[in-house]
């Protein structure tokens, strides 16, 4: 969770080649783009990895302040069960019947605090995949412009090459219009769908 991926919306980048016609393939014009290098220098994506960090390290810090009087109670009970086996009669079974009762609301506590860091925890996945999703949606049609003012036909990730000429390479260009026209981008889950209605139940005969 710590590392910070924007390989989905790298993934969902595949330019395809213009239609070639029945009678004669159209020669390949390939240009380059290295998405890695975007994603992880272009302005918004800059900020948002530093929000996303501010929240992974929130989530932590979090986990931390809940986890520590939950291991300090257990402790206590583990203590108190060892002098309830040097009991004996009806003080041992008072004593463990607390212990009982205590080992009961730890256990709530601890399932409490595992559904807040659960929830916190698919927050941050969630804005990461909103984040990649904004950059997709805004990176793909600059880089077929860029592919249509350089006569291009297709365009392959750099990671996809083994050798390329660095005429090929046109991802400073394609960066320099990401981040003057997405400056920034919204940290924050994906909207939720609305739920789906309930078929109408036929009325009864």
């Amino acid at each position: 969770m710590n590392k910070f991926l924007f390989g989905a919306a790298a993934a969902g980048l595949a330019f395809t080649p213009i239609a070639a016609s029945a009678q004669r393939a159209t020669p390949a014009l390939v240009i380059i783009v290295d998405t890695d290098t975007i994603y992880r220098t272009c302005t918004a994506c800059v900020a948002a990895q530093g929000q996303l960090q501010g929240m992974i390290t929130a989530l932590q810090q979090q986990q931390q302040a809940l986890s520590q009087p939950i291991q300090t109670e257990a402790q206590a009970i583990e203590q108190a069960a060892t002098v309830a086996r040097t009991l004996s009669g009806a003080a041992r079974t008072s004593a463990e019947a607390a212990i009982q009762t205590r080992l009961a609301a730890l256990q709530t506590r601890q399932n409490q605090a595992n559904q807040t860091l659960q929830r916190q925890e698919q927050n941050i996945r969630s804005s990461q995949a909103n984040v990649s999703q904004q950059l997709s949606v805004r990176l793909e049609p600059i880089v077929r412009q860029v592919m249509t003012a350089r006569g291009a036909n297709i365009v392959i990730p750099k990671g996809a090459t083994l050798v390329s000429a660095d005429a090929l390479d046109v991802t400073a260009e394609v960066l320099a219009a990401l981040n003057q026209q997405l400056p920034s981008v919204t940290v924050a889950p994906l909207p939720q769908a609305p739920a789906a209605q309930q078929p109408a139940r036929p009325p009864g005969r």
